[in-house]
């Protein structure tokens, strides 16, 4: 990967990050065990998607697409670390806001990544054939 790609990859997520800590950091009143475990969740969460997110290098797509079978790193454990680690950082996020009504919300999002996992696998398996199932076989979600 080129220097400027890099940077134009990585320049939203340290953007991210740097918002993330302001977050945390002037969150109004005093911090419960919940609120701290919750941020650490979160930073380890987002964190995750990052490396995810960075591994899948150009296979990474908005639909679903068959471009490359990416089974090295997180992928070599975890069929969809992006959605997986997605979901603890709103898990977190949401133990850190204390509203439990925003655990509906959760509920709603994990169906929808489940829903788009499924479609990408639909897809990767079209594609990849018995590489895929085998890959499959041994990774989780």
């Amino acid at each position: 990967m080129s220097d400027w790609k890099f940077y134009l990859y990585i320049m939203p997520q340290v953007i991210a990050g740097v918002l993330l800590l302001a977050f945390i950091v002037y969150w109004p009143g005093p911090w419960n065990a919940q609120q701290v475990v919750g941020s650490i969740f979160l930073l380890v969460g987002l964190g995750m998607v990052s490396l995810a997110r960075f591994q899948l290098g150009r296979s990474f797509s908005i639909t679903p697409q068959a471009k490359n079978l990416v089974t090295h790193g997180l992928y070599s454990r975890i069929r969809n670390p992006i959605y997986f680690f997605g979901a603890v950082a709103v898990a977190a996020f949401f133990l850190i806001i204390q509203r439990p009504i925003l655990w509906v919300l959760f509920a709603v999002i994990v169906v929808m990544q489940v829903v788009r996992a499924r479609r990408e696998a639909a897809v990767l398996e079209a594609k990849f054939g018995d590489e895929y199932r085998a890959y499959r076989s041994h990774t989780w979600f």
